[in-house]
């Protein structure tokens, strides 16, 4: 039985810039199921469907066709139970200011129907690095401390299958480690783990298995490690302050002074050299590196978009 299920799922929304009566497909005809114990990434660019399928996976949204369930529950027709598998950290930050976090944990766990909650509420906060903030009302947290909060408020039931949307967004480094320490150790004693991202470096280092979506479908899914292999093989990279060739730029990606370039061989590499030495491209800091997931995901990306 997998732990989540979306099976033929598409949700249309009424088109705010097409003509009366038209509508586009958030989600498009996806079926994907991710099993238990594993840890999922589901990657895409802004617009793809990413939040639209994690809102229907928590109820909050019905899809216009298809249905989502998750360890056997549909989300539909045995929602409480489905709910009561499931722990969902948004990615808004949405609190309630009267109360401190033991309480808002406390108010959490009722909600679950769960009484002496206290051991693993004390776990949840010395694990997620608010324990000295036990007391402190939640309107006097920074940002990084309330999504702290709200980690541990999806986990506050012991849910065995775990999303998170963004959770990482914004929030500062020792949070990051914090939050992937804890939650990689929940992963190892079985929990399963939905991740949407953008730092793409959590999902390569984090999930065994990724989805790529693109403007509601699924354009590329298999095992992080297999996606990595059908890289090119090499990636070179140096620092510049001149422009490029119009040639090279087409085929760069580009950040800053910070230039990458696609290199399956040695040849292509020294023509590359080559071609920057001929236009009086300064360079610094060359380097030859493996390619990486942010490398495998433009590509798809850009793949898609050239299909279009």
């Amino acid at each position: 039985m997998p732990a989540i299920s979306f099976q033929s799922i598409s949700k249309t929304y009424p088109s705010p810039k097409g003509p009366k009566g038209s509508t586009f497909k958030a989600v498009d005809n996806v079926s994907l199921n991710i099993e238990q114990g594993e840890f999922f990434g589901l990657l895409g660019p802004n617009g793809a469907g990413k939040t639209t399928m994690i809102s229907m996976l928590a109820g909050l949204s019905r899809p216009t066709s298809g249905s989502v369930s998750v360890l056997g529950s549909d989300v539909q027709a045995d929602y409480a139970d489905a709910r009561r598998k499931l722990g969902v950290v948004p990615q808004e930050l949405v609190f309630d200011p009267f109360f401190n976090v033991r309480e808002m944990l406390r108010i959490q766990s009722g909600y679950f129907g769960l009484r002496n909650n206290e051991a693993w509420v004390d776990e949840l906060l010395e694990g997620l690095g608010l324990a000295d903030k036990a007391n402190a009302n939640m309107r006097q947290l920074s940002g990084g401390m309330k999504r702290r909060v709200l980690v541990a408020q999806a986990l506050v039931h012991k849910p065995p299958v775990i999303v998170l949307d963004e959770p990482t967004a914004g929030v500062d480094v020792e949070l990051r480690q914090t939050l992937w320490q804890f939650v990689a150790n929940l992963n190892k004693q079985g929990s399963t783990v939905l991740l949407t991202t953008h730092y793409l470096e959590e999902a390569e280092a984090l999930c065994g298995r990724i989805a790529m979506l693109k403007t509601g479908r699924i354009v590329a899914l298999d095992k992080t490690s297999d996606l990595l292999k059908a890289a090119s093989s090499n990636v070179l990279r140096f620092k510049t302050a001149d422009a490029l060739p119009a040639d090279l730029a087409a085929r760069a990606r580009i950040t800053g002074r910070i230039v990458q370039l696609p290199a399956n061989s040695a040849l292509e590499i020294e023509n590359y050299l080559a071609a920057v030495r001929q236009a009086g491209v300064t360079v610094e800091d060359v380097e030859i590196r493996k390619a990486d997931l942010e490398d495998v995901f433009l590509d798809v990306m850009n793949q898609q978009g050239a299909q279009a």
